[in-house]
C-alpha cells in the first residue's frame, strides 16, 4: 500500500453511496469510479451529477476533483489501494434471498486484476455476509464499513456524519490497520471534525447497519401507527404528536406522518434483519415490517373512501429533493388502488416515460390537477395549494 497521501481509490457503482463516496475522496487523492452504463459515466467526467444531491452536484461542477468515471474496470481496479464496493443488492422476501451478485461480480473482478487491493464493501448486505464471502473467494482482504446517508443528502452526510464504522478482521493486524487508513479517508474528506470512529468485527458492523435502519422504520412505524389512531378517532394528530415529542428522551425529529418507510434501505434492511431472527425469539421486528404493509392499507382505504373514478398521484419519490422512488410507499398505495379498479394517473417530473406502474404519467400540472379527483401526496407541494380541496396528505409538517 502506498504512503497516505498517495493512496489510489476505485470506487465500483456511482448511485448515492458509490458517487458521495468518489467525491468526497477525490478531494484528496485520486479516484476513479466504475459504472457499466455509460450514460452516467460521459455525466460524470462532464463535472455533472447523474442523481439528485445538491452537494454532490455542487462539488462536480465548483470544486477540484481528481475523479474520473470509467466502464474499464480492468484500469481502475490494478492499481488501487481501496477497492469501495458500492455496487446494488436487493433483497426477496417471498424467496428469503438478498441478491448479492452484483458485489460478488466486482469482487471476481478485484481478486483477478488486483488480489492485493483492500476491499471496502459499502452496499448493504446481510449480517454474516462479509465473512462467509472472504471464505468463498479465499480472500481475506474484504472488510465491511456501514454507509449512514439520506437519499439528496448523501455527500452531505459524508461530509458531516454522524460517525465512521469499519469492521475488520480484529484478529488481523494488517487489515486493523487497513481499517484504520479507510477511515483516516473518510474523515480527511469530512468537513465535520471529532467525528466519532469505531471500529469492530465486521459481522458485528453489519448488525449496526440493519439495527440502526430498522429503528429509524420504527420511528416511522409508531408515529404513523398515532396517525392512524388519530384520523379514525377524529383526533388532532399534530397536537398528540407535539405533545408527545416535547419529551427530550423522544424529541421532534423524524416524526412526520407518511404513506409509509420507503427508499433504498429501510424496506429490505427490515425485512433481512426479521430473515436473521429466524431462530432468534421476537415480536417487535415482524411487527415493524408488518406495520408498514397496514398503513399502506390505511391509506388506500381512507381514499377509495372518496369514491374517486381518477386518482393522480403526485410525486412518487420519498425524499424531497430526491429523483429517487425505488421502494416508494407511494407505489405500493398506487398498485393497491388499482387493484380495487380506480384509474391513476402520475405526476413525476423526474420521469420522462410515459407509464410508470401501469399509470399514465401526465406532467403538465395543470392537466394533472384538473384530470384528478383525488390527488395523493405522501409529501406536499406548495404548487398543490390551488387544488387544495382535492389533496389527500398525512404530511402535517411539509418536511421529511
Amino acid at each position: 500500500m502506498r504512503e497516505f497521501k498517495d493512496l489510489k481509490i476505485a470506487v465500483a457503482g456511482t448511485g448515492y453511496v458509490g458517487l458521495s463516496i468518489a467525491t468526497l475522496l477525490s478531494q484528496h487523492h485520486k479516484v476513479m469510479a466504475v459504472d457499466i452504463i455509460p450514460e452516467k459515466v460521459e455525466t460524470i467526467n462532464n463535472k455533472k451529477s447523474p442523481i439528485q444531491d445538491e452537494y454532490i452536484e455542487k462539488y462536480l461542477a465548483e470544486k477540484e476533483l481528481d475523479l474520473t468515471a470509467t466502464l474499464d474496470a480492468k484500469e481502475a481496479y490494478s492499481d488501487a489501494d481501496f477497492v469501495v464496493i458500492a455496487a446494488p443488492t436487493n433483497y426477496d422476501s417471498k424467496k428469503n434471498f438478498f441478491d448479492t451478485s452484483a458485489v460478488e461480480a466486482v469482487i471476481k473482478l478485484v481478486i483477478e486484476y488486483n488480489p492485493e487491493a483492500i476491499m471496502v464493501i459499502k452496499s448493504t448486505i446481510p449480517v454474516g455476509y462479509t465473512a462467509s464471502v472472504r471464505e468463498k473467494f479465499h480472500c481475506d482482504n474484504i472488510i465491511f464499513s456501514p454507509e449512514f446517508l439520506r437519499e439528496s443528502k448523501a455527500l452531505y452526510d459524508n461530509l458531516y456524519p454522524s460517525r465512521i464504522i469499519v469492521g475488520t478482521d480484529v484478529d488481523n493486524a494488517r487489515l486493523v490497520k487497513a481499517a484504520h487508513t479507510f477511515a483516516e479517508l473518510l474523515q480527511e474528506g469530512a468537513i465535520k471534525e471529532n467525528i466519532d470512529t469505531l471500529f469492530m468485527g465486521f459481522t458485528e458492523a453489519e448488525a449496526v447497519k440493519l439495527f440502526a435502519n430498522t429503528y429509524l422504520a420504527l420511528r416511522v412505524s409508531y408515529f404513523n401507527e398515532l396517525d392512524t389512531y388519530a384520523e379514525m378517532k377524529g383526533l388532532n394528530t399534530r397536537d398528540i404528536i407535539n405533545g408527545v415529542c416535547l419529551d427530550p428522551r423522544i424529541g421532534t425529529h423524524y416524526n412526520n406522518p407518511s404513506f409509509g418507510y420507503g427508499g433504498y434501505c429501510l424496506p429490505k434492511d427490515t425485512k433481512q434483519l426479521l430473515a436473521n431472527f429466524q431462530d432468534v425469539p421476537q415480536n417487535l421486528i415482524r411487527a415493524i415490517v408488518d406495520s408498514n404493509s397496514t398503513r399502506k392499507q390505511f391509506i388506500v382505504d381512507q381514499v377509495l373512501a372518496m369514491q374517486p373514478k381518477v386518482v393522480g398521484a403526485f410525486r412518487l419519490t420519498m425524499k424531497s429533493g430526491s429523483d429517487n422512488f425505488r421502494q416508494s410507499s407511494t407505489l405500493d398505495v398506487i398498485e393497491k388502488l388499482r387493484t380495487h379498479g380506480v384509474e391513476v394517473i402520475v405526476y413525476e417530473p423526474t420521469s420522462s416515460l410515459d407509464t410508470l406502474q401501469g399509470c399514465r404519467v401526465v406532467n403538465d400540472l395543470a392537466l394533472f390537477k384538473r384530470a384528478s379527483d383525488v390527488i395523493i401526496a405522501n409529501r406536499y407541494d406548495s404548487v398543490l395549494d390551488d387544488t387544495a380541496d382535492k389533496v389527500y396528505t398525512r404530511d402535517l409538517w411539509q418536511r421529511d
